[in-house]
């Protein structure tokens, strides 16, 4: 399987995708202006990291849902504004608190809606709880695998917009663990990148 992770520029993107701890899950490395150089189909999954700006994807939206189209996966992690550039996807921002946890007895609300997917093996409910940045209202048919405290999708996996796979969610751990802010976002990552390996390889079940 074959990984091509876009690649912003941004210090905590360095620190994610080029750092020692997480640069071998990654085969290669694109600028997000230097994507249309890339032949997406000898990837099985094209990464796109947290707070990677949409004006610099935008102009590639046809050629990714193609790629879709083709069979392929796409990650899009948190802040990306990706339903700019990817299809069936309705999001509302909220709010952030950033600080919930300060309160005594704070619960952030965040719960795994499907315990059962493989990806619950390599993470748990502390691993996607730091804070929220919004929700989704994905089509009929996506698997859900978290939500935020009133039920709304963090995180699912979209099989029916496409020909391919879509894994959509709000959380930005990439953002947080580059940045050396909120441990949960390494444990995140510590079991979804072996996930993501193992798992979401072209023809595999998720």
């Amino acid at each position: 399987m074959s990984v091509l992770a876009i690649h912003p520029g941004a210090a905590y993107h360095i620190e994610s995708l080029e750092g020692p701890r997480y640069a071998g899950y990654f085969d290669r490395l694109v600028r997000p202006e230097d994507l249309a150089t890339v032949d997406l189909a000898t990837f099985d999954v094209v990464f796109v990291p947290c707070r990677t700006p949409a004006d610099r994807m935008i102009e590639h939206k046809e050629r990714l849902r193609a790629y879709l189209d083709q069979g392929g996966t796409i990650i899009a992690t948190g802040e990306t504004a990706c339903e700019a550039f990817l299809p069936g996807i309705r999001f509302t921002p909220q709010p952030t608190n950033w600080w919930w946890w300060l309160e005594p007895g704070a619960d952030l609300g965040v719960r795994i809606a499907s315990p059962g997917h493989s990806l619950f093996s390599h993470i748990g409910e502390g691993d996607i709880t730091w804070h929220l940045h919004g929700w989704f209202d994905p089509p009929d048919g996506v698997e859900v695998l978290a939500v935020n405290g009133e039920g709304r999708p963090i995180l699912y996996i979209d099989e029916v917009t496409t020909g391919g796979r879509m894994v959509i969610t709000s959380l930005d751990p990439m953002f947080h663990h580059g940045s050396h802010f909120m441990p949960a976002t390494t444990r995140f990552l510590d079991g979804f990148l072996p996930w993501m390996r193992e798992t979401l390889d072209k023809g595999a079940s998720a």
